[in-house]
């Protein structure tokens, strides 16, 4: 059973774009996923993202992807909303996915921009509705040009919100001009895909965040959306202020690989990378801890 959601918060408020974590020798580690989950639910999360970016996806298998999916929702699933990612560049993929997430018990979806092959704008749209027509679960567009290539037009966002599961996008553009008049129009819930962008997206209108620091932030980030919900916009600009080296330390390198390290130094589950994903060096990992340390996070 879901948790309780509102059409304004479909998926809740703070969600973290979880690490999918490995065994030493690289396999799926579902009990240490289990306890990660649990963790970031117990540390304020009521929605947690798997099989994202962050969690992997494109190196592990779509067996693998159903069993997270079910080992997390067996977890928390009964307090936080579980949204899998099932965005991929072919369309009869992602909607495999998304029949196999709803099977596994996921809450709603994540679908992200299809990827290099830079399909136009209508592309996009019957790509997104194929997905949403595929299950009975509320969908997440994902709007990632730096990653995917292809930014998902105003317009076409404004159509994709006249499907009835298309309820929420989240938004890593990085262009608060758009957002504003794609939040505007199309009426979705809107959520931060760009931690440094957290605030000033609450500003323009944003339900949330779907965070990679939330795996180390996200008393921090509950505090900063309740100051600035509350009225108390000084606050929350103070709370964003202190984080900001957190956001700059953890995107020096891909998420994922300082994610796993500083999970790792906290003795949480993460586990190695895949490749073509590495780990960071003894410098990089040093320059990681003096940018967490710097925004009062200590490994």
């Amino acid at each position: 059973m879901a948790p309780t959601s509102t059409p304004k918060a479909p998926f809740g408020r703070v969600l973290t774009a979880m690490v999918t974590p490995f065994t030493a020798d690289g396999a799926l580690d579902l009990d240490g996923a289990q306890r990660l989950a649990a963790h970031l639910v117990d540390a304020g999360n009521d929605g947690l993202v798997v099989n994202g970016t962050t969690g992997e996806s494109p190196t592990t298998s779509d067996q693998e992807k159903a069993q997270l999916v079910r080992a997390v929702a067996e977890a928390v699933g009964d307090r936080a909303h579980v949204v899998a990612g099932v965005g991929t560049n072919d369309t009869a993929h992602s909607v495999e996915l998304a029949r196999q997430a709803e099977n596994a018990g996921a809450h709603g979806l994540l679908t992200v921009t299809p990827y290099y092959s830079k399909p136009p704008q209508e592309g996009l749209y019957r790509h997104f509705t194929a997905i949403a027509d595929a299950t009975g679960l509320p969908v997440m567009l994902y709007d990632i040009p730096g990653r995917s290539g292809v930014p998902v037009d105003t317009e076409t966002i404004v159509r994709l919100a006249e499907h009835p599961r298309i309820v929420a996008n989240k938004d890593a553009k990085g262009d608060l001009g758009a957002a504003s008049w794609a939040l505007s129009r199309s009426g979705l819930a809107w959520y931060s895909g760009d931690d440094m962008l957290n605030l000033p997206l609450l500003s323009l209108g944003a339900t949330g965040f779907v965070s990679v620091v939330a795996h180390l932030v996200t008393p921090e980030l509950r505090a900063m959306l309740e100051a600035f919900t509350g009225g108390d916009v000084t606050k929350a600009a103070e709370i964003h202020q202190r984080l900001l080296p957190v956001f700059t330390g953890m995107f020096r390198a891909q998420g994922v690989v300082t994610t796993k390290t500083a999970l790792a130094l906290r003795g949480l589950p993460a586990g190695p990378l895949r490749l073509p994903l590495v780990g960071l060096t003894d410098a990089e990992t040093e320059q990681l801890r003096k940018d967490l340390a710097a925004g009062g996070v200590h490994l």
